[in-house]
């Protein structure tokens, strides 16, 4: 009982912790406007007006400015926010690059779509500001790349945006894990469930006057507008994103790369469904990763292990001495045929996260990386992105991780990156 008793009581300071200070706002300590970070939010959509939330409850916090090129999305969120907040001042922006020169703003978070993530930080890192980016890291494997480099340059600060890394179940499911009693872990299968809205047929037209649809486009191909490329949708286009799959890879991949960090993948094989209506990423897809001691297997239907059927999304983890399933809040592991939600003996040894934003804050003054650093996404985000060049390619590839490149295929390997629009190539890359 004395280790039960010690994980409840840690359990209950670590969960209040977790929740912030925003939680209990009358115990927030006061604190000089000399020592805030200044911070401001580019991209206004649902993430970006969560980040907004999220960020102006910390006590450490003065947000400055908020960004976006959709004047709908801009004037609506300043509304709120001036509701809210009436005694803050807040500058409205239209264009990142305003908000770069601002020599006094500390940091920014980038909530924008996945195409414009890895210039943006690039850009910021330049600027002297530290980033918390949404995932996914960047869209594709050389601008993860160029991101790193950037940010080792300019000794920068860089979260990734997957807040349920900074949760208690993830952090205790890494302790059983790496405790061994499992055994070795050989096979670990992902899924998330969920089909893409059939969109369409597309409307090509003028686009709309609150919208500068050349800049949402930025290093994109350009495309003529239609609603369903832009704001919520633009995921289930691959000149953006990589539907489903990518928009949940980095949430349940995360659990993984914590408490096994997979190392050497050197193959990885994609097939799936192609989407009905006028989107072109996957429908469905499955894929299978070898790496040197491990096999991942992602679907896009809950695998046929216990308790999955359950879960819309989940990891299932076999060891030699028996399995571990779990999805964002919750975990049953079962050893010698016993199925339990803990495993007592395990001890806690891992400290715990005071909240996924606050853990950015602290780096930023500390300047210490956070859990979520740049180093540690980019290796978690590099399998999605190839995993989604074997879907398209169609056919297994071979991976060199030394050198980060596809095995005698030139095709999959020109998929390793895209030239931007020469009107947006901002970094010169």
């Amino acid at each position: 009982m004395k280790n039960l008793t010690s994980r409840r009581e840690f359990l209950q300071k670590a969960g209040l912790a977790s929740l912030g200070m925003a939680a209990f706002p009358s115990f927030a300590k006061r604190i000089a406007a000399s020592d805030k970070v200044r911070v401001a939010h580019i991209g206004l959509g649902g993430m970006g007006n969560s980040h907004l939330n999220w960020f102006a409850a910390l006590a450490e916090v003065d947000v400055v400015g908020i960004c976006d090129l959709d004047s709908d999305h801009l004037n609506s969120t300043a509304k709120k926010y001036s509701e809210k907040y009436p005694d803050r001042k807040l500058e409205l922006f239209d264009d990142f690059r305003r908000v770069l020169d601002r020599k006094d703003i500390d940091a920014i978070t980038v909530a924008t779509p996945d195409h414009w993530h890895a210039q943006l930080a690039i850009l910021a890192f330049e600027a002297g500001k530290d980033v918390y980016g949404e995932k996914p890291l960047s869209y594709s494997v050389k601008e993860g790349q160029m991101m790193l480099t950037a940010q080792k340059k300019h000794n920068k600060i860089f979260q990734l945006g997957t807040q349920i890394h900074a949760g208690d179940n993830y952090h205790r499911v890494q302790e059983i894990i790496k405790s061994g009693v499992l055994g070795k872990i050989k096979t670990v299968r992902l899924w998330k469930t969920g089909l893409p809205p059939v969109l369409g047929p597309s409307n090509y037209q003028k686009p709309p006057a609150n919208l500068n649809y050349d800049m949402w486009l930025g290093p994109a191909p350009y495309h003529e507008y239609s609603a369903e490329r832009v704001h919520f949708t633009y995921r289930y286009f691959l000149d953006y994103s990589g539907g489903v799959f990518q928009d949940f890879w980095c949430h349940i991949a995360d659990i993984v790369w914590m408490s096994l960090n997979p190392q050497n993948l050197r193959k990885v094989t994609a097939k799936g469904e192609k989407p009905d209506g006028v989107g072109d990423a996957p429908k469905t897809i499955e894929i299978e990763y070898e790496f040197d001691d491990l096999k991942i297997f992602w679907t896009s239907t809950p695998p046929n292990v216990p308790g999955a059927a359950t879960r819309g999304i989940g990891a299932y983890f076999e060891g030699e001495k028996g399995t571990l399933i779990c999805d964002y809040g919750s975990k049953e592991i079962t050893i010698n045929g016993i199925t339990m939600l803990d495993v007592p003996d395990v001890p806690i040894s891992i400290i715990r996260s005071p909240g996924h934003q606050q853990n950015f804050i602290d780096s930023v003054k500390s300047r210490k990386q956070p859990e979520s650093n740049l180093e540690y996404a980019r290796k978690m985000t590099l399998p999605m992105h190839l995993g989604l060049i074997s879907y398209r390619l169609g056919k297994s590839l071979k991976w060199n991780p030394e050198t980060e490149r596809f095995i005698k295929n030139k095709k999959a390997n020109k998929l390793l990156w895209r030239p931007y629009r020469n009107e947006w190539n901002l970094i010169n890359a």
